[in-house]
């Protein structure tokens, strides 16, 4: 299995890497302090195609842009204790805007300290019911909650769908809550990456409900649901704090296999923002420290390599000025004694 991952990977980055892909999406994560970078993602020529910013309503940046020249796809990004979410993208809707797919919960089984949303699959199943059931009977295509790379998401999305089944189960009348995608987010190796996709398609995913008979007051009973035939959408993803070789021949295997999968209906690369501000290393980011595309990028967008290095820019020559000016006073300090 290894060996077969690492051939894979071997034979995809060989190649091109200005690949051009509808597929792509962004992840918006705008800085207050450099309004300036957010017109790059729709630039004439970009691949960007739509966009969510883990928000139910659309980032001002881009108020200009229709669904048809930038799509925004709201999110649930955690809990609620109304229907606020549901409110907002019925607003949206009413104003004219063409919402065909939502996002919900951002890795609600990770922590908050960690970017997480932490929440108790029976409140998200009830969130769920209150907020996303409405808007699939509208059409609306639903993603699964998006859970964190780790070992506890396809147990959390089981313990979800079989609170949700039994919120809207009666005596006799057994349902299930459907949804129309699957979210995935992984940090990591591309090997990594590919074996979590296939266990998403391939996961049997175990719901357990309750029944309730004349001398029987609970009976848990399960059955077996699967992933297969489901697109997934790869919100986040990035090899994380490695050096620029490798994070570079990470982004090309992916992208690459990515477009290539029929069963990835879109993906969204995490590193829309400068290298000084990324919390995922420096050399994962789509931009240098003076707002310049990277090889990345440029990649990302459609375009060529553009040569520029992800640590370069005022931060980079600020470190220099900072060691040269220690350097000179301890210079000094020692022509004086």
């Amino acid at each position: 299995m290894h060996s077969s991952f690492a051939l894979l990977a071997a034979v995809l980055s060989v190649a091109h890497a200005q690949t051009r892909s509808d597929k792509r999406g962004l992840v918006f994560v705008p800085n207050k302090k450099t309004p300036e970078d957010n017109t790059i993602w729709v630039r004439d020529g970009s691949d960007l195609t739509w966009y969510y910013n883990y928000d139910p309503t659309p980032s001002p940046a881009f108020a200009d842009k229709s669904q048809s020249d930038f799509e925004f796809v709201p999110m649930l990004w955690g809990s609620i204790d109304d229907t606020s979410f549901l409110d907002s993208v019925n607003k949206l809707i009413d104003g004219g805007r063409n919402i065909s797919h939502v996002l919900t919960f951002n890795e609600p089984d990770g922590s908050t300290q960690n970017g997480g949303s932490n929440v108790a699959p029976s409140k998200a199943a009830q969130v769920w019911v209150d907020n996303i059931i409405p808007l699939t009977e509208k059409g609306i295509k639903a993603g699964l909650p998006t859970c964190t790379g780790g070992e506890g998401g396809i147990p959390w999305l089981q313990q979800f769908l079989g609170n949700c089944s039994q919120l809207i189960s009666t005596d006799g009348n057994q349902k299930n809550c459907s949804y129309d995608f699957v979210g995935i987010h992984w940090y990591g190796n591309f090997e990594g990456l590919a074996s979590h996709l296939g266990e998403y398609a391939a996961a049997y995913v175990i719901l357990y409900y309750l029944l309730k008979q004349s001398m029987i007051n609970e009976l848990i009973n399960s059955w077996l649901c699967s992933f297969p035939n489901k697109t997934q959408w790869i919100t986040e993803y990035n090899l994380d704090n490695q050096d620029l070789t490798a994070t570079q021949e990470f982004f090309n295997t992916s992208a690459e296999y990515f477009d290539r999968l029929d069963s990835v209906a879109r993906y969204s690369y995490f590193g829309s923002f400068r290298s000084r501000d990324s919390n995922v290393g420096p050399n994962a980011v789509m931009l240098n420290n003076d707002g310049q595309l990277t090889d990345i990028g440029s990649w990302y967008l459609g375009s060529t390599a553009t040569g520029v290095k992800p640590q370069s820019g005022p931060a980079a020559r600020s470190q220099v000025d900072v060691l040269l000016a220690i350097t000179l006073v301890f210079v000094g300090s020692v022509l004086l004694i």
